[in-house]
């Protein structure tokens, strides 16, 4: 389909001290397949572009979003987020600044998503506790999207790569708090959201494998009885619909089984149990991606990079990746609209 009426993706600098302005810049040294508009620190992505010796890359300020025009080659068009701090930072450390102007960054561009102004957001990484220095106390980009949709919706954190897709139902919370956020209401959030998601991706008839939170999935009650009380009673709803879900099921092998094309997606119950099957296969082709907003958002699966922030051997191809998704996903969203209409 054609992306002529299609707003450009808004892009996030992410923090300033990490590796996102150099993945970013990278990015746009290479040909687009749909014009883009950074939201950041125009200062600081000069600066990152003079250290990498990137003398040929150009940045653009642009006042209204309607004026970027499609993408050239080596030169970026950036939206400035002003920070309430000094604008200091140096690279590898969290820094108040840092934490505010990411954060301003992220917010801007969920404004014009929200307005229909951009067609999706791609975030580079951020960290948490400069945001905490900033005076933004979030555990990061999905609560922030959690806590903006409460009033109608609830998001889900989902990860993936090209041979697995994952979908939480509790995110960044300590392991000892896990128990009690798993509920009957936080498991079919989940599962709504990986339909949503799933359609988006493509899938119209998504397998959907829902990962037990104990040991064998609790074992018939004898390592746990939440898969019975809580897990089950949910799954049978879905299936009085005809949706494909399935479990709950051992988390020790279902991903295994997913891998190997038994399941399109698997709901898992927290962090680890999600991100350690994905992040293990590479992080270089995983993406992230906040399912249950009313816009697209994907974002890289790797986090700041600080070890080697300005040091020019970041790799961008999950924020490639991350880009090109969130396109794909914009285009069946305008399919699925259109078909509603």
């Amino acid at each position: 389909m054609s992306r002529e009426n299609i707003p450009p993706v808004g892009i996030t600098m992410g923090d300033p001290a990490g590796i996102g302005p150099e993945i970013i810049i990278k990015l746009f040294r290479q040909p687009l397949s749909h014009k883009a508009i950074v939201f950041g620190d125009m200062k600081c992505l000069e600066t990152y572009a003079s250290r990498l010796g990137y003398v040929d890359v150009k940045f653009k300020l642009i006042h209204e979003i309607g004026d970027v025009q499609e993408h050239c080659q080596n030169e970026i068009p950036v939206y400035q987020c002003n920070s309430n701090a000094d604008g200091v930072f140096e690279f590898g450390v969290a820094s108040a600044y840092g934490g505010d102007v990411s954060f301003q960054a992220f917010q801007k561009a969920v404004d014009y998503a929200d307005e229909g102004k951009i067609s999706a957001i791609v975030t580079a990484p951020i960290n948490k506790h400069a945001w905490k220095l900033g005076g933004h106390d979030y555990a990061g980009h999905t609560e922030v999207l959690d806590k903006y949709t409460e009033k109608t919706s609830h998001v889900s954190m989902v990860l993936l790569n090209d041979e697995l897709r994952t979908v939480l139902v509790s995110d960044h919370i300590p392991l000892s708090e896990v128990p009690k956020h798993i509920t009957m209401e936080s498991v079919c959030i989940a599962l709504e959201n990986a339909h949503q998601c799933a359609f988006l991706l493509g899938f119209d008839n998504p397998r959907i494998a829902v990962a037990g939170l104990n040991p064998h999935a609790g074992e018939h009650g004898k390592f746990g009885n939440e898969e019975i009380e809580i897990i089950e009673p949910v799954i049978a709803t879905f299936r009085e619909s005809s949706t494909q879900v399935y479990g709950p099921l051992p988390p020790d092998t279902v991903f295994m089984r997913a891998r190997k094309g038994e399941f399109d997606f698997v709901v898992a119950m927290y962090h680890d149990q999600a991100l350690i099957p994905v992040k293990y296969l590479g992080l270089d082709k995983g993406v992230n991606i906040t399912a249950g907003c009313k816009f697209i958002r994907t974002s890289v699966d790797h986090g700041t990079g600080y070890d080697i922030a300005g040091k020019g051997i970041a790799d961008e191809r999950s924020l490639r990746i991350a880009y090109e998704l969130a396109l794909e996903m914009v285009d069946r969203k305008a399919l699925l609209d259109a078909g509603r209409g």
